[in-house]
């Protein structure tokens, strides 16, 4: 009765990741609490999933569907500034109509899945983070713990920052693009894209976004680790901006130069905010340096 209470208490304990040694731990042991750390995150995803899934019918009108409908915000928006601002209907897109087809006979029933999952990790990012700073968080140094402190609140607000640029901004100019775009004069291509494509294009966006604007926080934990410094982005600058317009073609699934230009320019921002990020981290480290000398 003793041995099976020990083992609850011990499994329990490895659920929420407290370590049942102090000893020093083994490939295996380091293997089996990050099993337990994937264990944790997929319960998380797949109770998300589920939620997500029994509102998947609001979820498709309202949140996946929303960008490829004329009465967006993003269109209306912009529309009325450009009203306010006396500029006619310069900021006025062309009304987006796109109808989506499908091609097999589950294509509905996966897309929900489909939906479901990405909007998982999506809204889990937070918590998939956090379930990685555990893992990782024991083999750092008191030093680098006190550089990575507050890491999970500046990482997650990154990515839903970019999440939300790619949603509402690049998105829209995406579909707006690609929905209006005519091959030849003679209007013989009939645009009909698949519903599989449409999901994909859109958490392509989304997720694409939301990693590009952790540029900051990567500087950030770098420059703190001494791997980069001021110096070095700012010599590396016209390599990074090669690399950044790559980035951008990549990222927007459209070739038409505005949805890359919408892209590019904030991550052009975001490298000098880099810039600025190491420069302060490395003035602070200099302090830092002479207190101890």
């Amino acid at each position: 009765m003793s041995n099976t209470t020990s083992e609850r208490k011990a499994f329990f304990k490895k659920f929420r990741g407290i370590d049942t040694q102090d000893t020093e731990m083994s490939f295996i042991d380091h293997l089996e609490v990050l099993r337990w750390h994937l264990v944790r995150s997929a319960l998380v995803l797949v109770v998300i999933a589920f939620v997500i899934f029994f509102k998947i019918d609001w979820v498709f009108d309202n949140i996946i569907y929303a960008p490829a409908r004329k009465d967006f915000i993003t269109y209306t928006g912009l529309c009325n500034l450009s009203h306010t601002l006396h500029l006619g209907n310069s900021l006025c897109m062309p009304p987006v109509d796109i109808r989506l087809l499908g091609s097999t006979v589950s294509g509905p029933f996966m897309s929900a899945i489909s939906i479901s999952f990405m909007g998982a990790i999506i809204v889990a990012f937070p918590y998939l983070f956090w379930e990685l700073w555990r893992f990782v968080k024991p083999a750092l140094s008191t030093k680098e713990l006190k550089y990575a402190r507050g890491s999970i609140g500046w990482v997650s607000l990154c990515f839903f920052c970019g999440a939300a640029f790619g949603y509402y901004l690049l998105a829209p100019f995406t579909f707006n693009f690609l929905a209006n775009f005519q091959l030849g004069t003679l209007h013989v291509y009939n645009y009909l894209p698949t519903l599989d494509d449409f999901i994909e294009t859109l958490t392509d966006i989304i997720l694409g976004c939301g990693l590009a604007f952790e540029l900051p926080v990567l500087a950030y934990v770098l420059s703190k680790l001494g791997l980069i410094t001021p110096k070095f982005l700012k010599s590396y600058r016209k390599y990074a901006y090669v690399v950044i317009l790559i980035l951008a073609a990549v990222i927007t699934p459209s070739p038409d130069w505005t949805s890359q230009t919408i892209v590019a320019v904030p991550l052009i921002i975001l490298y000098e905010i880099s810039i600025i990020i190491s420069k302060r981290v490395d003035r602070l480290r200099e302090k830092e340096e002479e207190q101890w000398d």
